[in-house]
């Protein structure tokens, strides 16, 4: 079950003045920052991410940069962040395609990013949203958590969730309503203990009606 568009767009509007300021948690200056970034935040804080990213963008700016570095050398810069063995053999076969295939730089569209080692159609979506300003709706934890309780999706499955989102929400609202329910999903759409009556959307949510009754 799901709500209507009309409601959906009234979701969004809400939310947009709830989080005024709702953009990407990640620092960057560059598509490629932003691609090393966004390999790095899986099953990690932005907040750890950025510390890391800032003291690792400093030293290596280029995919040529990272080329320089062995695999070792590189989990070693980035140990804090989870699973940092994967991510150091991934971002540096990313580095070498970059280098060999796209003359160092990251590529604009969904299908080319996808082919990249270390990023899924989240990540993609990320890049193309955030670096290159395209309409994308990255679908991670959050976004498919709240989506789904409020019914601008209704499915158990990341990538229908995705085509839901884009069928209920305009195009030009994509980009910002991904930033929007991430904020949602911290603040006031928990994973545990949702703080459902504080919820600004609440009259709209199939899951706070379905608890009320």
């Amino acid at each position: 079950m799901r709500i209507s568009k009309e409601e959906a767009l009234k979701v969004i509007e809400i939310l947009k003045k709830t989080y005024p300021n709702a953009k990407s948690g990640l620092r960057f200056t560059n598509p490629f920052e932003l691609l090393i970034a966004t390999i790095l935040s899986a099953q990690c804080t932005d907040k750890r991410v950025n510390i890391i990213t800032e003291r690792l963008f400093k030293k290596y700016k280029t995919p040529e940069d990272f080329l320089e570095l062995t695999p070792e050398e590189l989990q070693e810069e980035i140990r804090e962040c989870g699973l940092y063995r994967n991510k150091s053999k991934s971002i540096l076969e990313t580095c070498k395609i970059l280098k060999e295939r796209y003359n160092g730089k990251v590529p604009d569209t969904l299908e080319e990013l996808m082919t990249l080692p270390g990023v899924g159609r989240k990540t993609a979506n990320v890049v193309l949203s955030n670096a290159f300003a395209k309409d994308a709706i990255a679908v991670d934890t959050h976004v498919f958590r709240v989506s789904n309780r409020i019914g601008l999706a209704d499915s158990d499955d990341v990538f229908t969730t995705e085509k839901q989102l884009m069928e209920i929400i305009p195009k030009d609202l994509w980009s910002i309503s991904h930033h929007l329910l991430i904020h949602h999903g911290r603040n006031i759409c928990t994973a545990r203990k949702p703080k459902c009556d504080e919820c600004p959307v609440k009259n709209f949510c199939l899951y706070f009606k379905k608890k009320k009754n």
